[in-house]
């Protein structure tokens, strides 16, 4: 039986908040169209990310990569700053 390998999700996003311990939030934009009304929309969502070393500062622009579960929000890690 053969094994599907899959990538994992990746976002490019703006480092928004890192005053948590090993944790930083990371705004992620999206260019839409809404579906009614054919007009082009940003859509932004944040998510949290884990950070060891606490490397970013607020304003980067990072690459963050889907991981296994670190907390209960926690889902991604940054792959490169």
């Amino acid at each position: 039986m053969e094994q599907k390998t899959t990538k994992p999700q990746t976002f490019r996003g703006v480092v928004v908040k890192t005053a948590m311990k090993d944790t930083a939030t990371v705004e992620v934009s999206r260019y839409v169209m809404h579906p009614k009304y054919k007009k082009y929309q940003t859509r932004t969502q944040k998510y949290l990310v884990h950070d060891p070393e606490n490397t970013v500062k607020v304003g980067d622009e990072v690459t963050i990569e889907g991981c296994r579960p670190i907390s209960k929000l926690k889902r991604f890690k940054i792959v490169t700053s």
